[in-house]
């Protein structure tokens, strides 16, 4: 298979996750909006938001972290060894034993949900009023992980078969379950954020539930089975140890950041997770469609031992990630003040609320390159099942991250934290490409870095036609309806001049992008 076929299958499968992430970002928006304007940046949003991320950790570490990079490679590999009821016998087994440890999990954390909340937040232990909240809401929550846990084992199934559709599209019923619950339920409720729980249980089940037709599509739908003896299984747990950290290090340094900021005002945590989510967006649609497009290619190369196609593929996810999020680091650091003001402020979500998010986004900003990259680079380490080297460069990037936490909390506050989130993701994506190298030898690293510096003048060239527009505009708080015309028209002017740009530099990706672009209709 050619390198341009190696690349276009990626783009192909990369634009439904992408396609399918940007519509649920975009709900993603509707919901942390409406968040905003009911709850602000306050006591209850803290609350909230503290006990969704212990809750959502399964999520971050299974759906697009361990369980997915441990399971498909050898899902893949068994596919090309197995017969249809043999392989139909195997995912019923792991999705029984799956269900099984998901429970007792959901259980312990229940009964453990203080302790667990004191030890994440022990900040919110000062506010007894805060921290029981977030204890009940952590409490409710728990049984999430049931559903999340079983979604991520349906998703690495579809996903070794290349169907990606489904998996991509249940975020967008996860946010409408979130939506709906603020507006038709919170307003019969004594405590208006216990819906928001409400919606999340909600959310994971839709989840789960839009992949049972498409398992049955492709013959692979689960029954209870206790055949737990498999080697195959056996081969998930070695590599989803280590993975669960490995991969995970973005989540565990994001709750290293809410440990810091528990100790920090009231807001702060709401803060760096509404900044958070805009980050996620650039991430989500293209870091993670990427990566979650080029594990499966990247799996059967390893698994055929065809090393070119390998680096072919690397090197391609790689330069088109760069491709995307070089220039949307640029748009965010010019626009990050006027994009929370226009996505966020009203009702309860003000001026203050508006100038923390906005300086948590701008330093968030800086890491996002290596975050996405490092997606890319650490799916290699998972398609050749080996789990020890991305653990070691998490438990170092991890110190790195706690040591600039210290020195930059003091004068930075949330804003240090951030930046010490960014810091980190440079050193775990750094490691990791060196490794790379010395493992695999070169895999296009000229024709990387080459596409990176033009990819980055093209956005200085665009950063320079939009940063005057902002200016001249005016854009701020006292004229907020007019950032939905201003702010909408930049990005649309920064974005073709963008393209424009890296036309002039004759920047290959353009013609990717356009696939991308294309295939998504």
């Amino acid at each position: 298979m050619s390198k341009e076929v190696h690349a276009r299958s990626i783009t192909g499968a990369a634009s439904v996750v992408g396609g399918a992430t940007a519509l649920s970002r975009v709900l993603g928006y509707v919901r942390d909006a409406a968040i905003a304007y009911v709850f602000g940046a306050g006591v209850y949003s803290d609350a909230f938001f503290m006990a969704f991320r212990i809750s959502n950790l399964l999520r971050r570490l299974l759906g697009e972290g361990a369980l997915t990079s441990s399971f498909v490679p050898i899902f893949t590999e068994e596919l090309g060894r197995r017969d249809g009821g043999e392989i139909k016998r195997l995912l019923s087994s792991i999705f029984t034993l799956f269900f099984i440890i998901l429970v007792v999990l959901a259980a312990a954390g229940i009964i453990f949900s203080s302790e667990i909340v004191r030890f994440l937040s022990p900040g919110f232990a000062q506010d007894p009023f805060k921290f029981n909240l977030t204890v009940r809401l952590t409490q409710f929550m728990f049984p999430y992980m049931v559903f999340v846990g079983l979604m991520a084992i349906a998703m690495g199934a579809l996903n070794s078969v290349r169907h990606f559709a489904a998996p991509a599209v249940s975020p967008v019923f996860f946010n409408l379950a979130i939506i709906a619950a603020i507006f038709l339920v919170a307003p019969f409720l004594d405590s208006p954020v216990y819906a928001l729980a409400i919606g999340v249980l909600a959310g994971g089940f839709f989840q789960f539930i839009m992949q049972v037709p498409y398992l049955k599509k492709f013959g692979l739908m689960p029954r209870p089975s206790f055949f737990f003896n498999d080697a195959a299984i056996k081969q998930i747990f070695l590599l989803m140890g280590p993975a669960a950290f490995g991969l995970g290090v973005y989540q565990i340094n994001s709750f290293v950041s809410l440990w810091f900021s528990s100790h920090l005002p009231e807001g702060s945590v709401s803060y760096l997770y509404f900044s958070g989510r805009l980050m996620e967006l650039p991430i989500g649609v293209f870091g993670v469609a990427v990566a979650t497009a080029a594990l499966p290619s990247l799996s059967g190369h390893a698994a055929k031992k065809d090393w070119d196609g390998l680096r072919s593929s690397l090197s391609f996810a790689l330069r088109i990630v760069n491709f995307v999020t070089i220039p949307a680091t640029v748009g965010l650091f010019i626009l990050s003040y006027p994009i929370i003001i226009t996505l966020f402020m009203r009702g309860e979500f003000g001026d203050a609320a508006v100038a923390g998010t906005a300086v948590a986004l701008y330093y968030y900003a800086i890491g996002l390159v290596p975050v996405s990259s490092a997606r890319i680079l650490t799916s290699v380490f998972y398609s050749i099942k080996d789990t020890t080297t991305p653990v070691w460069v998490a438990v170092v990037s991890l110190f790195v991250n706690v040591f600039f936490c210290f020195i930059l909390v003091g004068p930075l506050k949330h804003g240090g934290l951030a930046l010490a989130n960014s810091i980190s993701a440079v050193v775990n994506a750094a490691l990791l490409l060196i490794i790379l190298r010395k493992r695999f030898g070169m895999f296009g690293g000229k024709d990387i870095l080459t596409s990176a510096i033009k990819s980055l003048a093209a956005s200085v060239v665009m950063g320079v036609v939009m940063y005057p527009a902002i200016l001249y505009t005016g854009i701020d708080a006292k004229h907020k309806w007019m950032n939905f015309i201003v702010v909408p028209i930049a990005v649309a002017v920064g974005l073709c001049v963008y393209i424009f740009a890296s036309r002039i530099f004759k920047s290959k990706e353009t013609a990717f992008l356009k696939d991308f672009l294309g295939k998504r209709g």
